[in-house]
């Protein structure tokens, strides 16, 4: 069917609202985090740039030499992407919200993928905490459905609240189980 042929379905009490950013940012705690990743996957790239500069001797023919200083710039602008510019401009992207008919999030920093699911689809919600997470008093949200498509992940909360969402929302999945019965 052509676009132009479609018609658009009226919105019904089950309908979740239209598509838009979800209201809520992630804990602050969240761009410690980051960093915290950030450096050590900067360090992970310091010898690279250690072996750049103390293996290629500076009279190797052609182009080697340039590489000699090249690679530890390029480590250099890594560490300031990973350290700098992504925890907050993924900060500034992450978004989660839970209203009445659905649970919204939005993610991503490179390519942002916008996720609803449904209350009526919630099969099991978990709270998990990773050690990073742990030292950073963080828990994320895994919001389960029986689509292989259909998890959402809310990251990075406090961990109060990430218990607070996770009970919230088991507690309207069953009530919407029992109101199906």
């Amino acid at each position: 069917m052509p676009l132009a042929a479609a018609r658009m379905e009226p919105m019904t009490a089950t309908t979740p609202g239209p598509v838009r950013d979800p209201a809520w940012p992630l804990s602050r705690s969240a761009l410690g985090l980051w960093t915290m990743h950030g450096a050590i996957r900067s360090l992970v790239a310091v010898p690279l740039a250690l072996v750049a500069v103390f293996a290629i001797p500076d009279d190797a023919p052609g182009l080697v030499p340039a590489l000699r200083w090249l690679v530890p710039v390029l480590v250099a602008l890594y560490a300031v992407v990973q350290l700098g510019i992504e925890p907050w401009y993924r900060f500034r992207v992450h978004r989660w919200e839970v209203t009445g008919d659905a649970v919204y999030t939005l993610t991503g920093w490179l390519t942002r993928t916008w996720t609803l699911v449904p209350i009526a689809r919630i099969q099991t919600v978990d709270v998990t905490r990773g050690p990073m997470q742990l030292v950073f008093g963080l828990a994320s949200v895994a919001v389960l459905t029986a689509s292989s498509q259909g998890t959402v992940r809310i990251p990075h909360l406090e961990a109060d609240v990430a218990r607070r969402v996770a009970d919230d929302l088991a507690r309207r999945a069953e009530l919407v189980r029992d109101e199906a019965t």
